[in-house]
């Protein structure tokens, strides 16, 4: 499994981003634009919450078992794997989620004499910064669960790739 980068994802939430802003205001053009919904910064965040945790949680069972403290619980090379697997995924789709509230949030911004679209830049505004905290906690929790380099196996010549054990 290949690392996420933050390159990728940025790069995501800005095409995201520049077609949600030009679906904007062609949907406000030609009707209604619908609201940003008031659950959208709270569900990012919980997100974001659910992945801090696990990270948290997982950098300290590692750092026992590295220490090889007695009471060290072990972390479950699968586990570790599905917590990988939900960090990437949640890092792909808060991407382009939060390309999507930010390209209407910039649209909102320019509709700021009506005071209810007002109020939807400014959820717009912080359901972006809840997706970058899912994208930041993700790509942490991402790091956290990387496999060591084996630089110190002498029977691997340098320069060549790890042989499957």
């Amino acid at each position: 499994m290949k690392p996420l980068r933050l390159r990728l994802l940025l790069g995501i939430t800005a095409v995201a981003g520049v077609l949600s802003w030009a679906g904007a205001k062609l949907w406000d053009s030609l009707g209604q634009l619908p609201g940003v919904p008031a659950a959208a910064p709270i569900a990012l965040a919980a997100v974001a919450v659910v992945l801090l945790a696990t990270a948290i949680s997982l950098r300290s069972r590692l750092k026992a078992m590295r220490e090889r403290r007695p009471d060290a619980k072990g972390v479950d090379p699968l586990s570790a794997a599905r917590a990988v697997v939900l960090a990437q995924a949640s890092a792909l789709v808060s991407a382009v989620v939060t390309g999507i509230y930010g390209g209407t949030g910039v649209y909102l911004l320019t509709l700021l004499d009506v005071p209810a679209r007002q109020s939807q830049a400014i959820t717009a505004g912080f359901a972006v910064l809840a997706g970058a905290a899912v994208i930041a906690a993700a790509l942490w929790l991402q790091h956290i669960c990387r496999l060591p380099e084996d630089h110190d196996d002498p029977t691997r010549p340098t320069g060549t790739a790890p042989t499957p054990r």
